[in-house]
């Protein structure tokens, strides 16, 4: 069974914002996502964020400036994955991130 991946609001906003390249990079990351589920280690950096239970981040690009996506593990059971966050990885705060 595939996975599902949503996004929110705001990083729906914020995927709009993104050059069109890392658009791209990311609907791959998505694509991936809905096949293998939410860990995807093949992805660069990618990793379990610190003190989040089932947040995951990895990077879109190399050089500067970063982009980088984070997603939850919403829902096991009937599984559901949501972006919560895409952009440069100068402006992601991690903390804030829920």
């Amino acid at each position: 069974m595939d996975w599902t991946v949503k996004f929110t609001g705001k990083a729906k906003k914020q995927k709009e914002k993104l050059p069109e390249r890392f658009q791209d990079a990311l609907d791959f990351l998505v694509a991936d996502i809905e096949q293998s589920g939410p860990v995807v280690p093949t992805w660069p950096n990618y990793g379990k964020l610190k003190g989040k239970p089932d947040y995951y981040h990895c990077h879109l690009n190399k050089g500067k400036p970063r982009y980088v996506a984070v997603w939850k593990l919403t829902d096991k059971s009937i599984q559901l994955v949501e972006i919560r966050y895409v952009g440069t990885h100068e402006k992601a705060d991690y903390g804030k991130i829920r």
